[in-house]
């Protein structure tokens, strides 16, 4: 019973900690990159106790949905943070609640509360973000569907930690094209999500209308908790793809071992990291509409898989 407990608590403290260090160690290697000093890795620790100080204002035209959208939304991430392998590898309290499919829906929830939120709060730019929001998430939410589907065909479970364990017991299917392809395709979805994806615009940031639009009208505390939620999403999906889709081994168990894993982790984040400041500064930058371009490659890898697991069951 405490071996559990110690193991839950390091994965849920593991989270909330390693999220905003993540963001900083991502905006230090992309500024030193670029040919800039760039902040410090703890500036996301800097900016959330900057907000937390600040006045909160709630615009006159909302109701209870802006002022409660952003407790809600890290509520379901914390939830999320006990049902997938994001820093130990083995199920802790409340894993058994919920599968791939589950955790799918939660990530969805989330980002339907936040939507709604902005919405709620009366303003023509909060309303333009979530327009351009919606008009790609029909493709980001059926790749996620998709790509947990996939990933529970390929494995025969629909459990992300026996997902994990399987991968390390078979490395030989690790380079099996089903799960090249939708490993890919997950890995362009978090570009995707994460706000990763290389976006040009001439003036104001395109890809920023959406993420900046959908907490344009917060402030102080709940501000602080919007810029959190997004941090420890970012987290989440990112970790997902380290150890269930491109990088399962090095994780330890036990108590001890769950102390471990959060170096571990780190690790394995500053390769992702490194991958991803590569990607960012150096491809050509797409223009806003291309993005559903990119989200259908990634949706139609993921099916893709998914033909070439089930003939290959067949066969």
């Amino acid at each position: 019973m405490l071996q559990v407990l110690g193991e839950t608590a390091v994965q849920i403290i593991g989270v909330l900690v390693l999220s905003p260090l993540v963001a900083g160690i991502y905006e230090k290697a992309k500024a030193r990159v670029e040919g800039r000093r760039g902040p410090s890795v703890l500036q996301p620790f800097y900016n959330l106790r900057k907000l937390i100080r600040k006045e909160t204002l709630i615009p006159e035209t909302s109701s209870l949905i802006f002022v409660y959208a952003p407790y809600l939304a890290m509520g379901i991430y914390i939830v999320i943070s006990f049902v997938i392998p994001v820093v130990y590898p083995e199920p802790i309290y409340l894993t058994p609640t919920v599968d791939f499919l589950g955790g799918a829906i939660l990530f969805s929830l989330a980002a339907f509360v936040k939507t709604l939120g902005a919405l709620d709060s009366g303003s023509n730019f909060a309303a333009l973000g979530v327009s351009r929001a919606l008009s790609f998430s029909y493709l980001s939410e059926a790749t996620l569907i998709t790509v947990f589907f996939g990933v529970a065909l390929i494995t025969g479970t629909d459990n992300p930690y026996i997902t994990l364990s399987y991968l390390v017991k078979s490395p030989s299917n690790y380079l099996e094209i089903d799960h090249v392809l939708i490993t890919i395709a997950f890995f362009m979805l978090w570009l995707f999500e994460t706000g990763k994806l290389p976006v040009e615009s001439s003036s104001l940031s395109e890809m920023g209308m959406i993420d900046g639009g959908l907490t344009y009208e917060y402030s102080g505390r709940d501000l602080a908790l919007m810029e959190y939620t997004s941090m420890v999403k970012q987290y989440l999906l990112g970790s997902v793809f380290l150890n269930v889709f491109a990088f399962p081994w090095f994780m330890q168990t036990g108590i001890v071992g769950a102390l471990e894993d959060v170096p571990i982790m780190l690790g394995k984040w500053m390769l992702l990291i490194a991958i991803t400041v590569i990607i960012n500064t150096s491809l050509a930058k797409l223009r806003l509409y291309k993005v559903q371009d990119f989200l259908a490659v990634a949706l139609i890898l993921s099916l893709v898989s998914l033909v070439i697991t089930v003939i290959g069951d067949g066969l």
